[in-house]
């Protein structure tokens, strides 16, 4: 999403392309098939290209927690719940992608952000909600999404060192050169100027994604099929005295609430579904294209969902990690568990990305349109390479992006906990993002009736869901707090 004023230099720069005809004569300005009906630039993504986003944002780190949440819950609860959140997801995703016009969901005005669909639809009271949660969020997945590739990294480099010097050898590795590392990547990746030049990080991330599960469903299969094997129970997590292994009542709740929001963060997207949206082309409808992406996206994902979570579950039993493939520590091929974590880091740099670029493009045009005249804001430079075109950046998207990425850094430094941190992230975004704004906009712009049986079971499915997200809170809180009480920030 390209800044105000970047896309009126684009058009004067065609304008001044096409000003002139090969003669030298004046020639009038007629290039209306570069630009959509609203004079911006005309977008080109499609099904296959918002397939992508979608996966990419959907297969994230939170794969990798399935089989911890399933070993709270059991084989029967645990499925279970997947697959409602799947269909919650879905279904709102499906509301939320009518929203993008407005009031007609294809002639409509397009709204750009999911700030601008929620002041179309609610009006600018609910906006302020909207803009702290949505990038609340976005900054709380940029944290989840360090600590996890950072953990990757870690759990290769103990592979290695295990494989090498045996299991009882000093294995120790901190956390904090990984997530450094992590960070100045997204510090060079972070002046990629807008959200549709990232089309090529989103498909590299998505065949990683898919490639890193496919090897968790493999290794869990492998593991699972080992002979005199804890393969789970119907209920989970067994309660009873904690000498013996097992876990207290308190434990086991505070676990399921936790659990419930590692698989909501593993399903969000929401934050990001107008931002998406807005890269299609035109024709046929958005909001049709979308939600076929949405369901090809999500149906996509719930199947690799259902095996590595399950496989992983069979795999380890009630012991199941909170990290699947740093499970895999000992387990030969050793390469392979290796390999997956690579993947895992690799995905995640194109995630990142993902989910900060709107943040970063709803930062800088609120300050653009403040400061029009800023050259700090404004001003760009151009770097000739002897390979390609010249490379152009802008001294403002380059300090304000660096701090950010140093904040997110740092934070996530400090709060290195990778389910507890999925959980309260999913928690946070589920709720008001995912089931309570499309819901509302959808009732508004569709003119459901009040206490119309539509309107009735909407509302109950936003309470219920309500529900789901403070106890994944509540959960996820608790066990940071327990954590909290043990560890010691930047040591191993």
């Amino acid at each position: 999403m390209k800044p105000q004023w970047r896309r009126e230099q684009d058009m004067l720069e065609l304008g001044r392309g096409h000003a002139c005809n090969v003669d030298g004569g004046a020639a009038g300005f007629d290039d209306s098939s570069k630009f959509d009906d609203d004079g911006k630039l005309r977008r080109t993504g499609s099904f296959w290209t918002a397939s992508a986003h979608v996966i990419t944002a959907v297969i994230g780190s939170g794969v990798l927690s399935l089989a911890w949440s399933i070993a709270q819950m059991g084989w029967v609860a645990g499925p279970v719940v997947l697959l409602l959140f799947a269909f919650v997801t879905y279904y709102t995703s499906s509301l939320l992608a009518d929203c993008y016009r407005h009031p007609d969901p294809v002639t409509g005005k397009r709204n750009y952000t999911y700030m601008d669909a929620v002041k179309a639809n609610l009006g600018p009271r609910q906006v302020l909600l909207c803009g702290v949660v949505q990038y609340a969020n976005l900054l709380g997945t940029s944290i989840g999404y360090t600590i996890t590739a950072a953990s990757s990294m870690v759990a290769i480099t103990r592979s290695d060192c295990f494989h090498h010097k045996g299991t009882k050898g000093p294995c120790h590795a901190s956390n904090v050169p990984y997530m450094s590392m992590f960070g100045f990547a997204q510090i060079i990746l972070s002046q990629i100027p807008e959200f549709g030049e990232l089309w090529f990080l989103s498909v590299l991330a998505a065949v990683m994604s898919f490639l890193y599960s496919t090897i968790g469903l493999g290794l869990g299969i492998a593991k699972a099929v080992e002979p005199h094997h804890d393969h789970g129970t119907v209920t989970g997590i067994a309660v009873g005295d904690p000498s013996l292994g097992y876990v207290t009542l308190n434990n086991k709740i505070w676990g399921i609430c936790s659990a419930l929001g590692n698989i909501a963060f593993a399903y969000s997207f929401s934050m990001i579904l107008i931002e998406i949206q807005d890269t299609l082309k035109s024709s046929p409808p958005e909001n049709k294209t979308m939600k076929r992406a949405s369901l090809f996206g999500i149906i996509t994902t719930t199947v690799f969902y259902m095996s590595v979570g399950c496989a992983g579950y069979a795999a380890f039993g009630d012991n199941a990690p909170g990290n699947l493939l740093t499970g895999f520590g000992f387990y030969n091929p050793y390469w392979l568990v290796n390999l997956g974590n690579a993947c895992v880091v690799v995905h995640l740099i194109g995630a990142y990305q993902v989910y900060t670029q709107p943040l970063f493009a709803f930062f800088e045009n609120t300050l653009s349109s403040r400061w029009p005249k800023s050259k700090f804001i404004h001003k760009e430079y151009f770097l000739k390479v002897p390979w390609g075109e010249p490379l152009h950046f802008n001294l403002f998207r380059l300090v304000w992006r660096t701090m950010y990425v140093v904040m997110t850094t740092v934070l996530s430094m400090l709060l290195p906990f990778f389910n507890d941190v999925m959980g309260l992230i999913g928690a946070f975004a589920f709720w008001p993002l995912t089931v309570y704004f499309p819901v509302q906009m959808f009732i508004v712009q569709r003119q459901v009736p009040k206490w119309s049986q539509k309107w009735f079971w909407l509302h109950v499915l936003s309470v219920i869901c309500f529900a789901v997200s403070l106890a994944a809170a509540l959960g996820s809180t608790e066990g940071m707090i327990s954590d909290l009480k043990k560890y010691k920030p930047f040591q191993t």
